[in-house]
């Protein structure tokens, strides 16, 4: 468990107060409102009232024990300060928000958008800021389009990188890139949200990429686990994120992102934590799979959203539209559409293409 800096509790919670609201009490949300509650820049920010974290979920079953305990030990292990508000009414969660970080699934972003916009509690002054790594299935767009289009006004940003939820939580540090075209919000979020010697983040604009990668990644992590399963070996995983990573700036770049973001944290940073790493979702996924368990069984016993499942059949489509080459995911769709494949039809898939340059 991470050590966390002493502050006062707030007393009196009211909505007038700037907050800083987190949406989704999944792994990452529950980590992201921990971070901002011991952020530097938080309580820089406000230093005679404090900060106002709230944390908001939209089953009230699962608030209300985190209101009696301050602690959860599903999806992840972790006890929230005092001053963190939480709350299962999305008015109060977001009225005086200064900024509302979404990390709801890729399926549900759309419609908590909708609900907040019903409300008409938001600041218009809010930043709004993505957390999740998805893209929406059928329309096909990433999650800043999505909000784009129920919040066309508000300045928007995306937060990604190598956020493993369990190492954050254990005290141990990673950097990740905030991208927004507004170079003001990226800066402010910056400055609220960095944590020394744990929590490290990095400005750009390129949004596309950063988004893009992100979700890609979630594929080619469940790639690996299977290869892992199938014990394929690691000149073979090693083979698998190198052509990934070609694999996701090929089709990054057709959407206009810039090449330096997916040699970056966004890019190459959190393909390498996800692919190599058990306490990824989407690696867990693909690990089972290649042990021979359906889909279907696996994301029943889970019980918490993979993205790369989606996220696979999205990018599939999308490649297809584009013309865009990506065997990998297209190995991954047929996969999770249970078309399986053995360690040894997959190496013949993918070494039996037609030989090219690597550039």
């Amino acid at each position: 468990m991470m050590m966390m800096t002493t502050t006062p509790p707030l007393g009196s919670q009211t909505p007038t107060k700037p907050r800083f609201t987190i949406l989704g009490a999944g792994s990452w949300g529950l980590t992201l409102a921990t971070l901002a509650a011991q952020a530097e820049g938080m309580q820089a920010a406000h230093p005679t009232e404090g900060y106002q974290v709230c944390l908001w979920d939209r089953t009230p079953a699962k608030i209300e024990a985190l209101k009696a305990t301050r602690r959860s030990e599903f999806p992840v292990a972790v006890e929230l300060p005092p001053w963190v508000e939480l709350t299962s009414d999305l008015t109060q969660a977001v009225s005086g928000a200064e900024a509302v970080v979404f990390v709801v699934t890729a399926k549900a972003t759309r419609q908590v958008a909708q609900a907040i916009l019903a409300t008409g509690a938001l600041p218009a002054q809010a930043r709004l800021v993505n957390a999740s790594k998805g893209i929406e299935f059928p329309s096909l767009q990433p999650m800043s389009a999505v909000l784009a289009d129920v919040f066309p006004h508000h300045a928007l940003a995306v937060l990604s990188g190598p956020t493993l939820a369990k190492e954050i939580l254990a005290g141990l540090p990673t950097a990740c890139t905030v991208a927004s075209q507004n170079k003001e919000t990226a800066s402010w979020l910056q400055e609220r949200l960095t944590c020394s010697r744990l929590f490290r983040l990095y400005t750009q604009s390129d949004v596309v990429g950063v988004e893009y990668a992100g979700s890609l990644k979630n594929v080619f992590a469940i790639a690996s686990g299977y290869m892992d399963a199938q014990r394929m070996g690691d000149n073979a995983r090693a083979a698998l994120l190198t052509r990934g990573l070609a694999e996701m700036t090929r089709f990054c770049l057709a959407f206009g992102a810039e090449e330096s973001t997916l040699y970056g944290l966004a890019g190459l940073g959190d393909l390498l934590a996800t692919c190599n790493s058990p306490l990824s979702r989407n690696y867990q996924v693909g690990y089972r799979l290649g042990q021979g368990e359906t889909l279907a069984a696996i994301l029943d016993d889970m019980k918490v959203v993979a993205e790369g499942v989606h996220t696979a059949k999205a990018v599939h489509q999308l490649a297809k539209e584009q013309g865009l080459d990506t065997p990998i995911v297209e190995l991954v769709v047929n996969t999770l559409n249970g078309q399986g494949v053995s360690g040894e039809q997959m190496i013949r898939s993918l070494m039996s293409r037609k030989l090219k340059q690597e550039h």
